[in-house]
């Protein structure tokens, strides 16, 4: 029987993976996030400074002191998505596959399996910045993901979870396209962000 990876960073470390592996559509989503952040959403709360700055005091301007705080937010962010574009693999699930890479859960893989109950799952392999578990996304580096990788179908694997260890059973290995969700702009946040306090009362 295979056993996951279950090796774990050094308590006071952070996690570090050199590659940043993602699909095209999680990319996609980055890209469109930071276009947001910097076209619409980073001008209107500029704005707000701008006209805050103008009232007076800025010690006692709310305004002024929350649309600074959420500046430097968005700047992070900015940042932030920035480092993770540039450092960004991108892995397409639907690219053509031969040999193990085509019958193994690699990045990419769409993968059904069965619990130690007998209940099936299924579950993609994707990027740490396109996990949705709404949708079944699994990122490649949690304990689910570990267990899976390099798997094929038939093999027992061991997922090693906090709190549990459980045994299950691959039943199917397929690569297929990834349906990863459009960045929806925050509602009204451009519109908030462009009216002040004073003029929500």
């Amino acid at each position: 029987m295979r056993k996951g990876f279950t090796r774990r960073p050094a308590p006071d470390a952070p996690t570090v993976y050199a590659k940043n592996y993602i699909t095209p559509g999680g990319l996609q989503r980055l890209k469109e996030e930071r276009s947001f952040l910097l076209t619409k959403d980073r001008p209107a709360v500029t704005e707000v400074v701008a006209w805050a700055a103008g009232n007076g005091d800025r010690s006692e301007n709310a305004d002024y002191q929350y649309s600074k705080r959420r500046l430097r937010q968005i700047d992070g962010r900015i940042r932030f998505l920035s480092k993770r574009i540039e450092a960004a693999e991108v892995v397409d699930p639907e690219a053509p596959r031969s040999g193990q890479a085509k019958s193994r859960a690699y990045f990419g893989a769409t993968v059904l399996y069965s619990d130690a109950a007998g209940a099936e799952h299924e579950v993609c392999i994707v990027g740490t910045d396109e996990v949705d578990l709404s949708r079944n996304h699994i990122s490649w580096v949690s304990p689910l993901g570990r267990a899976l990788l390099k798997s094929t179908e038939g093999d027992c694997v061991v997922l090693h979870a906090p709190g549990r260890t459980e045994e299950l059973t691959i039943l199917e290995v397929r690569y297929e396209h990834i349906a990863v969700e459009s960045f929806r702009e925050p509602t009204g946040s451009a519109t908030a962000a462009r009216e002040p306090s004073s003029q929500r009362s």
